[in-house]
């Protein structure tokens, strides 16, 4: 076994692991921020359909035409960076994993990372036509629809976070069978308190509309039979440690 590193060793190892990651985030800001303003239109997309004529977009704010634009570039750059930000990580934490925890934890990176995006594209391509024709559609008569760009970034990027979030259900699962915490047969015996879990989950995490809350908590229960199914495909830690032990001379 080799001889372990000294604590100043390991510091500095994640300080330049994690100047990497930075450095990744910035690159690709960098390289996307003369773009800002069409980024943010093409994310403006799918309320701008959903509106009617008379509809608009405004700026309440001064330096919100700048300063809306520059926001969602740096936060599209973090999740553009995300591969390689979590690669930084796995190769600072590899080293001191056990051979059956490393065939774990790596394919659920990429699979985490994979599950992110597509709870993001399906934010975009599925939840947010239907929610901003909703809203759109539910304006009073007389009322016209003139929508704040600052709050419609904070809007988009909440339901962003909460369906990537939501996404990742499957992996929580995998982990919490493989950690030994619960097994798939007891997960689904609790499969009605899951339900209601995940609605109330979706009601949290998404605005006050029940379609919203809806669109998140079906994905989210299907997800959650994804996650059961490959749950099986995982031993608990403690039998593969003690397989490990016996496959030992």
């Amino acid at each position: 076994m080799s001889q372990q590193l000294p604590l100043i060793s390991h510091l500095l190892e994640l300080r330049n692991r994690l100047l990497r990651a930075i450095a990744s985030v910035l690159l690709v800001f960098v390289c996307l921020v003369y773009w800002a303003k069409d980024i943010y239109h093409y994310m403006a997309v799918p309320l701008l359909q959903a509106m009617p004529e008379s509809g608009t977009m405004i700026a309440t704010d001064v330096g919100a035409p700048f300063f809306a634009p520059f926001k969602l570039t740096m936060v599209l750059s973090l999740f553009i960076a995300i591969p390689y930000v979590l690669y930084q990580i796995w190769a600072f934490v590899a080293p001191g994993l056990y051979k059956h925890e490393k065939r774990l934890v790596f394919p659920l990176l990429i699979s985490s990372t994979l599950l992110f995006y597509l709870g993001i594209v399906f934010a975009y391509y599925v939840v947010f036509p239907v929610v901003f024709g909703f809203f759109a559609n539910v304006a009073p008569e007389g009322v016209q629809v003139a929508t704040d760009i600052s709050s419609y970034l904070n809007f988009i990027l909440k339901l962003f976070f909460a369906f990537g979030l939501a996404f990742e259900i499957p992996i929580a699962v995998v982990l919490l069978c493989w950690a030994g915490v619960t097994t798939p047969e007891d997960l689904k015996s609790k499969r009605p308190y899951i339900v209601v879990g995940a609605f109330v989950v979706g009601m949290l995490l998404t605005p006050p509309d029940i379609l919203s809350q809806t669109m998140l908590a079906v994905p989210m229960l299907l997800l959650f039979e994804g996650g059961l199914l490959a749950a099986r495909f995982y031993k608990p830690a403690d039998d593969e440690d003690d397989s490990e032990e016996a496959e030992q001379p």
